[in-house]
């Protein structure tokens, strides 16, 4: 099959001061639309022609196929598409704020409280050196923060994606110049879309007890 860029889930112009117009345009129709352009072009004529994102994704995690260098390729540009799709996801307009009281609840209970999540999350980000990826997982039924670098991601380590921030510099060096700490604070507190994370923990606890 041959993959399309998905729209973004909300305007553009709708989650600044956040994250401005410019730094939409030049994240959504220029990077991630990069990678399903090539990932389109790797994968055509080859036994990934007719997988679906995950599965190709988890097929190439280690390139361990005929082709190593191939397979890594494939697999940079399948999970940037996938982490995309999940990030845009994650973020709303007029986002941040309280949590659902379930969300809240399962925050409390890994992290102690809201504010300690937030900053053990931002922690987390400036720790990871160079390009990746910031997430809320669940593993085991328990929530986690774990970091990814480049575009790698919990599907290949059996943790289960709640949330993400991107932490590559295309997307907050428009806007937060070398702040890293400053973009995910703010998204957290200001576009995160914790209605979304209430989502996945209700579609991971039913997959568990499948």
């Amino acid at each position: 099959m041959a993959f399309e860029l998905k729209p973004l889930p909300f305007p553009k112009e709708s989650l600044g001061p956040t994250m401005s117009t410019s730094t939409l345009e030049h994240h959504h129709e220029k990077h991630h639309a990069g990678y399903v352009k090539k990932l389109n072009e790797l994968i055509a004529g080859t036994k990934y022609a007719s997988s679906d994102l995950e599965s190709i994704i988890r097929a190439t995690a280690r390139g361990q196929g005929k082709d190593p260098t191939k397979e890594k390729t494939i697999f940079n540009n399948a999970a940037q598409v996938w982490n995309h799709d999940f990030f845009w996801e994650s973020i709303a307009p007029n986002g941040g704020g309280s949590l659902p009281d379930p969300v809240l609840k399962r925050i409390n209970a890994s992290f102690g409280s809201q504010e300690n999540f937030r900053d053990r999350f931002v922690e987390a980000s400036v720790e990871q050196f160079g390009s990746g990826w910031a997430w809320l997982v669940s593993k085991d039924g328990k929530l986690e923060i774990v970091t990814t670098h480049d575009a790698d991601n919990p599907l290949t380590s059996g943790q289960h994606a709640l949330w993400t921030c991107d932490l590559w510099e295309h997307a907050y060096y428009l806007d937060y110049q070398h702040e890293r700490a400053e973009f995910v604070k703010a998204v957290i507190e200001h576009i995160a879309n914790w209605q979304f994370v209430g989502k996945r923990l209700v579609e991971v606890e039913r997959d568990r007890a499948a």
